[in-house]
């Protein structure tokens, strides 16, 4: 199933994205949290690739075995920071052959001592290009409410994003955010800006406050004022961190989709409580 056709029944998308384990034993415990969210009947989900393409393997191999045996859509990330262009066709050789139908084309995250291969894209509009001109995958792209922490203002942030979508983009999904805000103005301006494709939130349940400290400060996403001062009085306590996390999320979620959103994407962190009980709260 192409992603893209999802977003045009005219009902919400739900899907849940997850990251590959480093271990046997982390791997046993990710099938068993995807077996557990799969009763809540996702959309499709969706597996990361690791910085500088540390995970290129595990993520090809996860997203086939998710859809051939848990027979759920499946979506590869796939970013153009550490493949050569023969990698990168070999990658999604495999994919194709592997029956995945949609990749989130992304820029990717460069390690610090990052040296790039020879002819390495350094761009998701030039990976997006790449992949559309060669391959018929759905295609997904990121979008930052925030601004990306590399672009030097919003406007020239929205100005590289119109080129991903004019690169053959399908769909948007956003990085996380913790006030609906943010993204109801960047949604804004991509409409006023001539971007058409459905803009999904992306969407994070927090369950542990100094992790998500960590994420927002890598990302460069702000926690609300409201948000930090319910974090500080919980935060060593995870059952309360997860209860203040599961309820901050529903509410995001429920205006979000009052207002129209085609779907929300659930960044996981691997662990089904939190997301199971946000989704539980949005059924009628």
């Amino acid at each position: 199933m192409r992603v893209g056709e999802l977003y045009d029944r005219g009902q919400p998308v739900f899907s849940f994205e997850f990251f590959p384990p480093k271990t046997d034993r982390g791997f046993s415990n990710l099938y068993r949290t995807i077996g557990e969210l799969k009763q809540l009947a996702p959309d499709f989900v969706s597996v990361t690739w690791g910085a500088g393409g540390s995970t290129r393997s595990k993520t090809v191999d996860m997203v086939i075995q998710i859809q051939d045996e848990l027979e759920i859509t499946a979506m590869a990330h796939l970013s153009c920071i550490g493949s050569t262009p023969a990698q990168l066709e070999e990658t999604l050789s495999r994919l194709g052959a592997g029956g995945i139908e949609n990749i989130l084309a992304l820029g990717g995250d460069r390690p610090d001592d990052y040296v790039p291969p020879q002819g390495a894209f350094n761009y998701a509009n030039e990976l997006v290009d790449f992949i559309s001109t060669s391959h018929d995958f759905c295609l997904g792209g990121a979008c930052y409410p925030e601004v990306h922490p590399a672009a030097p203002s919003a406007e020239v942030d929205l100005e590289n994003l119109i080129r991903k979508v004019d690169a053959g983009v399908d769909f948007l999904i956003t990085q996380l955010f913790f006030d609906n805000a943010y993204f109801f103005e960047f949604e804004k301006r991509a409409r006023a800006a001539g971007i058409e494709v459905p803009i999904i939130p992306g969407i994070m349940p927090i369950i542990s406050a100094s992790n998500i400290r960590r994420i927002t400060a890598l990302c460069e996403a702000r926690i609300p004022d409201e948000l930090e001062s319910r974090l500080s009085e919980v935060e060593h306590e995870d059952a309360l961190t997860t209860e203040v996390g599961v309820e901050w999320a529903t509410l995001q979620c429920r205006e979000l989709l009052e207002n129209g959103v085609p779907g929300i994407h659930f960044y996981t962190m691997n662990k089904s409580p939190a997301t199971r009980h946000v989704f539980r709260n949005l059924q009628p």
